[in-house]
């Protein structure tokens, strides 16, 4: 009988966020695993690790790279470092020819995080459930969601991916991607339809919800019918569906926007941060302070890339220096209190940062909603909390899903509280200063710009308005410090057309595959 392999963690019994890796995996055999429900719960927890390292801290993390492929971010990083993130973000592996793998740890993690995914789901009958079928049902949701958002990330992010929905290592083509938002949207149906009414708590965090299965359903109808020109999900959500959804979250769910927009972040509020469990957050990846290079991989991996070049100033810690464009500085009015939210400004903060020789691609801005962050004494906050790696030791989670997109996705599907909703999201981001704007489709967009700015949303917004779109959005020639040095910096709008907005496929996956997979084309 083949072995399954389980990474045991630890979970409070309120959330399912995440604790220590046990410092070896259990090895279980088919025959004596998968019987009561605490090994259902021991697979559950597995499979929202899966989805964490694939997010947190495998290869290139993906929320960095949707921000560098966009038109607010610059790749960045020392300007002694390799070019694998102007290879992402110009859409061209001419600029680092040896980084033809560059996303494979990506790649890998997302298939081990969607075995554990199918090998659960193939399991479910033979556990002993007592009786509970609305247990049954709410784990089959959990992992069914958790196999979408993986296959979302995915599909969007390569657009031609293997499609497996049964545990198996068989080397299988790419499927054509009508099939997989097929099964994405058929799994979102499912969790949306079985997981319990269950208003939000702030007690209890990092679990799926029927609202996060609605919300979710809500972006894949929009990004699926928008790039791929459909009219529907795959055949499986029409967009009156979609939009019902969408509005069941607003009417059941308790979610809402928080007053402060600042408050939604640390490093833009401090003092004042509304916590990770906010009401305005329907769905977050759970991160923790302990990730070592012992196999505790629960940190946030991806965040130091945020981070003002290897400088620190409080609240602000050092990082690996990816750098916003001022145009997103400057899209902002003087009175959007996102502005300051969202973006850290040198100059205007009074920064007094000196390692210009050490940054690549310098603008004066860097990402406020993703920032590593120091205490009053400059020490990194993973050391305080006892951790002993700064870097790989963040811990701050990634809002997937905030109540403000909700309210903004109905809006763009034409509820009939479409001006009311898209007046909520504006009032709470110019208080006194807010003047009336009429709701329709480009105003709404700007919107989206401007309240998801930094958080790995705007890329994937421009490509569902269309490639073209995206590249004309997205391309630029500009002047950019190189180690304190004008250099300039060319963005084509031909090679995102070429690449059709899509990354490359690891060189690796189709080496091994012998050829079975193929290479996106512009790459």
């Amino acid at each position: 009988m083949k072995n399954t392999y389980l990474y045991i963690f630890c979970f409070s019994l309120l959330s399912l966020g995440s604790c220590s890796l046990e410092t070896e995996p259990m090895t279980q055999t088919d025959t004596n695993f998968y019987k009561t429900t605490d090994d259902a719960y021991s697979a559950l927890v597995g499979c929202y690790d899966g989805m964490q390292v694939a997010t947190g801290a495998a290869g290139m993390g993906v929320p960095v790279i949707s921000e560098v492929m966009s038109d607010d971010c610059f790749g960045g990083t020392g300007n002694s470092d390799g070019y694998n993130y102007a290879a992402v973000d110009e859409f061209d592996i001419k600029r680092s020819p040896s980084d033809v793998d560059m996303l494979n740890g990506n790649w890998i993690a997302y298939y081990k995080a969607l075995y554990r995914c199918n090998i659960f789901l193939s399991k479910m009958d033979q556990i002993d459930w007592q009786g509970d079928t609305a247990s049954k049902n709410m784990y089959i949701s959990e992992t069914r969601f958790i196999r979408a958002y993986l296959y979302f990330e995915m599909v969007r992010l390569w657009g031609n991916i293997p499609l497996l929905t049964v545990p198996s290592s068989e080397n299988i083509p790419q499927a054509n991607p009508d099939e997989v938002y097929k099964v994405i949207a058929e799994d979102l149906v499912f969790a949306a339809d079985n997981l319990p009414s269950v208003a939000y708590n702030a007690t209890t965090s990092g679990r799926v919800t029927k609202w996060a299965a609605k919300s979710l359903l809500g972006r894949v109808y929009l990004y699926y019918t928008g790039y791929y020109g459909k009219t529907d999900l795959a055949g499986v959500v029409t967009k009156a569906q979609a939009l019902a959804h969408l509005e069941d979250v607003v009417t059941s769910s308790g979610h809402g926007l928080l007053e402060d927009f600042s408050t939604l972040w640390p490093a833009a509020s401090v003092d004042k941060y509304a916590g990770e469990n906010n009401r305005e957050n329907v769905f977050s990846i759970k991160y923790t302070y302990t990730s070592d290079y012992n196999g505790n991989t629960d940190g946030n991996h991806w965040l130091v890339m945020f981070g003002m070049r290897e400088y620190s100033s409080y609240p602000y810690g050092r990082g690996w220096g990816v750098t916003v464009n001022s145009k997103l500085y400057n899209a902002y009015s003087a009175n959007d209190t996102r502005r300051t939210a969202t973006v850290i400004g040198i100059t205007e903060e009074k920064i007094n940062f000196d390692k210009i020789n050490n940054q690549r691609e310098y603008t004066g801005y860097y990402n406020k909603k993703y920032t590593p962050m120091v205490d009053k004494d400059g020490k990194d906050l993973p050391l305080t909390m006892g951790s002993q790696f700064w870097d790989i030791s963040q811990f701050q989670d990634y809002v997937v899903l905030r109540y403000a997109d909700v309210l903004l996705m109905a809006a763009e599907l034409g509820s009939g509280n479409a001006q009311a909703y898209f007046d909520e999201v504006r009032k709470r981001a110019y208080k006194t200063a807010y003047t009336p704007l009429a709701v329709n489709q480009d105003n709404i967009m700007n919107e989206r710009h401007l309240e998801f700015a930094l958080e790995g949303v705007r890329y994937w917004d421009l490509l569902r308005q269309g490639v073209g779109k995206a590249s004309t959005t997205i391309a630029e020639t500009t002047s950019l410090l190189n180690g304190g040095v004008p250099t300039t910096k060319t963005i084509s709008a031909a090679n995102i057309q070429n690449t059709k907005g899509l990354q490359q496929i690891p060189n690796t996956q189709i080496t091994l595959s012998g050829g079975v997979l193929k290479q996106n084309t512009g790459w």
